[in-house]
């Protein structure tokens, strides 16, 4: 869990946190605020940390008009300004709201006399690098440095908030990898097997080898309805169809109306952020579109990658399990290039799946311009994250905004986490006001490739034990689309009028209204889900399969898909799309209102994910659960926002 003091943001607050200096203390020096985890407090500390270990960190610099930033990413984005769509190119953003050489020389100085060796300073002067040992830092910035008992771990953190030099108060917005507050991220996909693969924490990046094998048992359907279960029992009074063996790009072209653009997304460059880097990965999209998509290759010319070096400071597990990311990249760019074909694809890999190294991964794409649309499946259980951990993401999202790029993330896939947390919270940073959030959906495709029903994701699994289903209907909640309204962040101005108050007022206090989670969605369900080829480890070897995957790591990398045709289409590239998408509602049918439907299907696993030699597993999944905190229901919801895609009407009037 991550762990952070709380803060409660509006659109306009959210850029006032991230810009909130740090306040004055005493004997001539300011305290960062929120710098100091809750958790580490006397009564969990277990050990002093070491003097001479290394501790790499970061010290992120404030834009010198927040306001005037916010106020200019809402103009660009907002149909109704006449700035609309007026986007700012990277120098111009640095000119008029980044901080200035001079502040980057007085922190570097600061930094370099406190015995720091400093590292990167990105082109947008986000953050200064800097590394030395824990002893250096105790010292520059006032605290005494200790291991806490939390979570089950001993981790690092100052005993009070950091502080820096009064003169360096207006310059600093937060200081992130002094403690270890956070944990990893998690990408947001799932087989929705039985039997979960098993992770290889002990691999290094660099050795880890590919992940565990996992294949469809069958039967199973090639298009929604085209096989029914007579043999088994019947499941709530119903024969259940069997699900789909996965989707293949050209049904969910046609199920999204794409194929009727006559566009593809040329012209259109997707980012795709996710930690370390598969070895085979263009091999295996190449040929996963040689089988499946034939008319529409992966060439070389399209895919790039940009991989940040692992961190080989990190020692086992710390690793976060580098071959399970590996099948995270593979669905999320054979999914982008399914759904637009001819956009260029850039893959940016993370040296680890830490906050700080994914977030270099993305203010590597935002500061230079690397791409139009960046979409990102992964994040953390739930908001309670560390406070700079906010304003380092805000800043960057801010300046995706401002630029015309549409930063999109994964809406997550524990639906409201209550079975998590205790209490129900949509995750970070889907929850963030200036990207946008993507549901999942359970998707009906027919023989004809057209939408037959779309619900909300958010699966009941009954087993079938000895004839009888275990649970009864609607069986256990066993996985769906992240949602609903957070505590950290107030509603932004582009969902006031269109989210119901009955959710902006969930999970709040004292009569306000929060952000409320996701904006759109797509299919993300595994048992409709998206037909994925990779190179992986099974018993008689390593070598190229295809399986059945979901997720909402799904619904991001389709839904940036459908936009990057969209910009093809439409001859622009449509930037930040909350404010327009939210205009769409009460005036088009671009947005096909996604409400719950009765439905379920069956399906049959092997046990031991890859053969039959261990026998199979049948279960009935129920399409859209009812027993959570979140729903699918008319118009706006929480779990599938305002809808999704609806063919041409969506992607002219977007």
């Amino acid at each position: 869990m991550r762990r952070s003091v709380t803060v409660f943001l509006s659109l306009a607050a959210a850029g006032s946190l991230a810009a909130s200096p740090a306040v004055a203390s005493a004997q001539g020096r300011a305290d960062i605020p929120g710098s100091h985890p809750s958790w580490a407090n006397p009564a969990a500390k277990v050990a002093d940390t070491a003097k001479s270990s290394t501790v790499d960190f970061r010290v992120y610099l404030n834009l010198k008009d927040q306001a005037g930033a916010e106020a200019a990413a809402q103009a660009v984005s907002d149909p109704r300004s006449r700035d609309y769509r007026h986007y700012l190119s990277p120098d111009q953003v640095l000119d008029r709201f980044g901080p200035s050489a001079q502040t980057v020389s007085a922190v570097k100085n600061w930094l370099t006399t406190s015995g720091f060796g400093i590292g990167e300073v990105p082109s947008n002067r986000a953050y200064v690098e800097a590394s030395g040992t824990a002893d250096q830092v105790q010292r520059a910035f006032a605290v005494s440095l200790g291991k806490y008992h939390v979570g089950g771990q001993a981790l690092r953190a100052a005993d009070k908030d950091l502080s820096v030099p009064a003169s360096l108060s207006g310059a600093v917005l937060g200081v992130v990898g002094v403690d270890q507050a956070t944990n990893l991220f998690k990408p947001d996909h799932t087989d929705g097997a039985d039997t979960p693969a098993t992770a290889k924490q002990a691999q290094r990046p660099n050795t880890a080898p590919p992940s565990d094998g996992f294949r469809n048992s069958g039967p199973c359907s090639a298009y929604y309805g085209e096989k029914t279960d007579t043999t088994d029992p019947a499941y709530n009074g119903q024969q259940l169809p069997y699900a789909p063996c996965g989707y293949t790009p050209a049904q969910l072209r046609s199920a999204y109306g794409v194929d009727q653009a006559g566009a593809d997304g040329s012209g259109t460059t997707i980012a795709i952020i996710d930690a370390f880097a598969s070895p085979t990965i263009y091999a295996d999209a190449s040929e996963y579109a040689k089988r499946n998509d034939p008319a529409h290759p992966l060439t070389k010319a399209q895919f790039s990658q940009h991989i940040f070096p692992p961190n080989q400071k990190l020692e086992p597990p710390d690793q976060c399990d580098a071959s399970g990311w590996y099948g995270e990249e593979t669905l999320d760019v054979e999914a982008a290039h399914g759904l637009a074909p001819g956009a260029n694809i850039l893959y940016v890999g993370g040296q680890d799946c830490e906050d700080m190294s994914l977030d270099t991964a993305l203010n590597y794409v935002v500061a230079g311009h690397k791409a139009d649309i960046i979409s990102n499946s992964y994040g953390d259980t739930g908001e309670d994250i560390p406070a700079a951990e906010v304003k380092v993401f805000n800043r960057i999202s801010l300046q995706a905004v401002l630029q015309g790029i549409g930063v999109y993330f994964s809406s997550g896939d524990s639906g409201d986490e209550v079975a998590r947390l205790g209490t129900p919270s949509p995750d970070f940073s889907a929850s963030a006001p200036w990207v946008t959030a993507v549901g999942g959906t359970s998707l009906a495709v027919g023989k004809d490739g057209k939408r037959i029903f779309e619900t909300g994701w958010e699966t009941g699994k009954s087993t079938l034990k000895n004839g009888v289903y275990d649970p009864a209907f609607p069986g256990a909640f066993n996985g769906g689309a992240g949602g609903g309204t957070s505590r950290l962040f107030a509603q932004p101005f582009y969902q006031k009028g269109v989210v119901p108050d009955a959710l902006s007022t969930k999970n709040q206090t004292g009569g306000g209204k929060g952000r409320v989670v996701p904006d759109i969605s797509a299919v993300a369900d595994p048992n409709t889900g998206f037909l994925v080829g990779q190179t992986q480890t099974f018993p008689d070897g390593v070598y190229y399969d295809q399986y059945r995957i979901g997720g909402t790591s799904l619904a991001s990398p389709v839904f940036a898909g459908v936009m990057a045709v969209a910009d093809s289409l439409d001859h622009f590239h449509h930037g930040f799309i909350n404010p327009a998408i939210y205009q769409l509602t009460s005036r088009t049918s671009a947005i096909y209102d996604v409400r719950h439907v009765d439905g379920a299907v069956e399906r049959v696993d092997f046990a031991n994910r890859t053969d039959a030699s261990a026998g199979t597993i049948t279960s009935a999944r129920v399409l859209d659960y009812p027993n959570l905190t979140i729903h699918t229901t008319k118009g706006y919801d929480d779990v599938t926002g305002l809808g999704s895609p609806n063919g041409l009407a969506f992607l002219l009037l977007v």
